[in-house]
């Protein structure tokens, strides 16, 4: 039965998520929502001029920052990200190994390789390569001929591989992608979101450790020609250990990278810059403010209990709601004193079980979707007995 509805803030605890300190934050006014202070000067808000960027935490997946960044895209190279994977997945399952080879058509010679005046490998037509060089091929040198070549030995033909990365892609969650080739060849309809590009990094960092120390290779020789790795972040940027450019002039210049300090990892992605000094240039710069600037915070612990809701008809006239998981959020240092929370709840009738949904609490950012979570009951509440019904009844109508 819905009897009344009803909102009111409520205290909780911050904790930085590398300091481990708890923060107390306490109840200002009886407002429908309140706000909750560090007492330390707000810093300037993050910003970046490229047209597409994400910040990923990939312990907790918690996006800490997004410009733009679930509309779909033109990936360029960083498409090759899902290739390997795609490659990584059969290595698993033991459909190939890395000393399996796979040929060179005539199809990855003259799309992919030297006379295609894309970036290649320099693989020599009607060869076979040994997969784990062509994955260093189109990890390292982002060879347009390594990936053909990969994906009409896994599947048949480039189409039919496209079409299994898309599969792949919606199975892993990464609903606005669509791949029409295993390059990032300019195609219309061959696009996904920067936020999908960076969960699609974090599946693959933890998925593959075995395999993914591929990316961190500084060069790779093939035909006598050596090619050094593009990833502007190796060896520039702390930490950073993967993963992959891209460009076309549909895309602009791009990059998915990660970086590793102390036990914490960042995945940026970035897409959609005017030059490949800018794109060097604003990866480092954001890849640093990733680590100096954004924290996971710890809102609320799970069993906490949040408040107390009123029940209609009960032995007990209110009974406490709890979250049943702990609570994160990432924020950029300057948004911790502008996070707002709130309880909505109807007052609830009787009997009531242990467990069951109450109300909701919900947790507002700037810059981020509100967020709604689940207060369940904390025990159980029996309903009044007839009788007891029956004075309740005639109590509010003497009270009016």
């Amino acid at each position: 039965m819905r009897i009344q509805m009803g909102t009111f803030e409520v205290p909780f605890l911050i904790r930085m998520q590398r300091t481990g300190v708890y923060q107390p934050f306490f109840q200002l006014s009886l407002l429908t929502s309140a706000f909750f202070f560090f007492g330390t000067a707000a810093q300037a808000q993050f910003s970046t001029p490229a047209p597409h960027a994400v910040i990923l935490d990939y312990e907790t997946g918690e996006v800490l920052f997004a410009k733009d960044a679930n509309r779909a895209m033109a990936p360029a190279s960083m498409t090759k990200i899902m290739t390997v994977d795609m490659v990584f997945e059969a290595l698993r399952k033991g459909d190939v190994t890395m000393d399996t080879e796979f040929y060179v058509s005539e199809e990855a010679w003259r799309r992919g390789g030297a006379k295609s005046g894309s970036s290649t490998m320099f693989l020599d037509l009607k060869t076979n390569v040994r997969v784990e060089d062509l994955l260093r091929g189109a990890i390292i040198q982002s060879g347009n001929d390594a990936c053909i070549a990969l994906a009409e030995g896994l599947a048949g033909s480039e189409e039919g591989f496209a079409a299994q990365m898309t599969a792949r892609a919606r199975e892993l969650g990464l609903d606005s992608a669509t791949f029409k080739n295993s390059t990032g060849w300019p195609h219309p309809d061959h696009k996904i979101s920067a936020v999908d590009l960076a969960k699609l990094a974090r599946h693959q960092i933890s998925s593959y450790p075995e395999f993914y120390p591929l990316y961190l290779e500084n060069d790779f020789t093939w035909n006598g020609i050596r090619q050094g790795n593009r990833n502007p972040l190796l060896g520039r940027v702390r930490g950073a250990d993967g993963m992959k450019t891209g460009s076309t002039e549909a895309s602009g210049y791009g990059l998915v990278g990660t970086a590793e300090r102390d036990g914490v990892r960042r995945i940026i992605v970035i897409n959609g810059l005017g030059s490949k000094a800018e794109r060097a240039s604003e990866s480092r710069s954001i890849m640093e403010a990733a680590f100096s600037q954004f924290d996971i915070y710890d809102l609320y612990q799970a069993e906490q209990v949040i408040s107390d809701v009123e029940v209609y008809m009960g032995k007990a006239e209110t009974v406490p709601v709890k979250l049943s998981a702990p609570i994160r959020m990432g924020l950029h240092i300057s948004e911790r004193d502008k996070v707002t929370s709130r309880v909505e709840y109807v007052t609830a009738a009787a009997p009531i079980q242990a467990g069951d949904k109450i109300a909701e609490l919900i947790i507002s950012a700037p810059g981020k979707t509100e967020s709604r979570y689940d207060l369940v009951a904390a025990n159980d509440v029996k309903a009044k007995s007839i009788f007891g019904k029956a004075w309740n009844v005639l109590l509010k109508k003497i009270r009016g």
